[in-house]
């Protein structure tokens, strides 16, 4: 160990409470990498699992004086390798700030420490009379600060939008350690540049977020009419898409899950959905009365003029929801099969059926197999490459079609991540995607926010080909 990681221990043991600090090898390694499959991930000097403000900002002060990375962490379920440690790193884990500190319905908003749990923070609303509509398919498990720092979507974001748009304000440690209030608590604000915005996304390479202030929607969610349509081919499935786009829908969900999943599915749950449907399209509209009625028989007109062999709306409330519990358990149920490389593409949605079809092609093309679901509705897809256990091979042609995807995805006007991030998995496609210019932009934001260079080094903006 160099005389500077035993320096930098030595002052977070004096500057930290005794449980806050981890240094046993076997307790950081569990911290050492998120979900996503290949991305790489070094060694950490220790784990600090901080319980406040005050702790990061202890954390902070000792590695920005050092010159030792600091690496934010929530639930690790990211999928891009954001929250992976680097060789003699600090993370911080904010798990345990997990404190709901206020839900007020009268000024639609909520006030929640970065640990705090999605489903847990939807149900706080709820007993409020008040919804936080961003729902990623790791709600149950995934954190609000994990969410803000990957600017996460979900299932009904084609209608109500990802996180940046629910996030009023935030609290985070930068620079050598100082704690900054970004955003408001007001409906409107325009006071100088959108920094709160900025911190939105920005993967941890900005500074620590410590609290965030998040818009809720008054009176509890509309309940839902769902639709089902059932495809033969992915293309045809994504022309049903860009119908829906193209007549003007907006539904509040539009999914798709081809027969890999499905199958996967139902080897893992029973659930019977492979036996009946090649590609699965589940619709919903939460409009009331009337228009909702309209949005469905929309949703079914685009579905059977795009070649649906069956299509209806469901009549069972339980079965709706059995439908999209399976596109929940689609990415689990796949990982039960082998490693999953999973790719993050958003294309505009009248490109999605020829995404869709450079998909097929790559799996073609590689020899691999690519599993597909998809937020179908806002052109967000996620191809999941799935390669057998220890089979070294299989996984570089996996990579392969990764990156073939990436740059088909780019080619359409897309980009490389929709929500989940660039983390380590994605910088090649980002400097592909972004001119000299504006990753120049960038990173002088970064050394202006971060000087010491602290913050998560390597990850989003780092060299593509390391």
């Amino acid at each position: 160990m160099s005389g500077t990681a035993e320096k930098a221990l030595a002052a977070l043991r004096a500057g930290l409470p005794e449980p806050v600090l981890l240094t046993d090898p076997d307790s950081v390694a569990r911290f050492a990498h998120d979900d996503a499959e290949w991305a790489p991930y070094g060694k950490p000097l220790a784990v600090a699992r901080t319980t406040s403000t005050d702790d990061v900002v202890a954390v902070v002060r000792i590695c920005a004086e050092l010159g030792i990375p600091v690496v934010p962490r929530g639930a690790g379920t990211g999928l891009s390798g954001g929250a992976n440690a680097i060789d003699g790193c600090v993370l911080i884990s904010l798990q345990g700030m997990d404190e709901i500190l206020e839900v007020n319905p009268r000024e639609q908003l909520a006030v929640v420490q970065p640990g705090v749990v999605n489903d847990d923070l939807r149900a706080a609303c709820r007993e409020h009379g008040a919804w936080y509509p961003p729902d990623p398919a790791s709600s149950p498990w995934s954190t609000i600060g994990g969410n803000v720092a990957t600017n996460a979507g979900g299932v009904c974001c084609v209608k109500y939008g990802v996180t940046r748009d629910y996030v009023l304000g935030l609290e985070a440690v930068v620079g050598n350690g100082d704690v900054v209030r970004l955003g408001r608590r007001t409906a409107k604000g325009v006071a100088g540049y959108d920094l709160c915005g900025l911190f939105v996304g920005s993967e941890g390479t900005l500074g620590v977020i410590t609290e965030i202030t998040v818009k809720l929607l008054p009176g509890l969610r509309a309940p839902e009419r769902t639709v089902v349509g059932y495809f033969d081919s992915l293309v045809e499935a994504g022309e049903a898409v860009a119908a829906v786009a193209a007549a003007g829908v907006v539904p509040s969900a539009l999914e798709l899950l081809d027969r890999h999943c499905l199958k996967a599915v139902d080897e893992w749950k029973n659930m019977g959905l492979s036996a009946e449907a090649n590609v699965l399209l589940l619709g919903r509209s939460d409009a009331p009365g009337a228009a909702g009625e309209q949005e469905v028989d929309a949703l079914l007109r685009c579905f059977d003029a795009a070649g649906a062999t069956w299509s209806a709306r469901s009549t069972d409330e339980h079965e709706a929801d059995a439908l999209f519990a399976a596109r929940r358990l689609a990415y689990p149920a796949l990982e039960r099969l082998g490693p999953v490389l999973t790719e993050d593409v958003c294309v505009p949605r009248a490109k999605v059926p020829e995404m869709l079809g450079r998909i097929e092609a790559a799996a073609r093309r590689h020899d691999t197999r690519i599993a597909n679901i998809a937020h179908a509705g806002d052109g967000n897809l996620h191809p999941l490459i799935i390669t057998p256990p220890g089979d070294e091979e299989a996984r570089l042609r996996a990579q392969r079609a990764f990156d073939d995807i990436v740059a088909d995805a780019i080619s359409l006007g897309g980009t490389v991540t929709g929500e989940h991030g660039v983390g380590l998995l994605k910088r090649k496609g980002l400097h592909a995607e972004l001119s000299p210019a504006v990753i120049g932009m960038h990173q002088a934001v970064k050394s202006a926010v971060d000087p010491a260079g602290i913050f998560n080094p390597g990850k989003v903006f780092g060299d593509p080909d390391r």
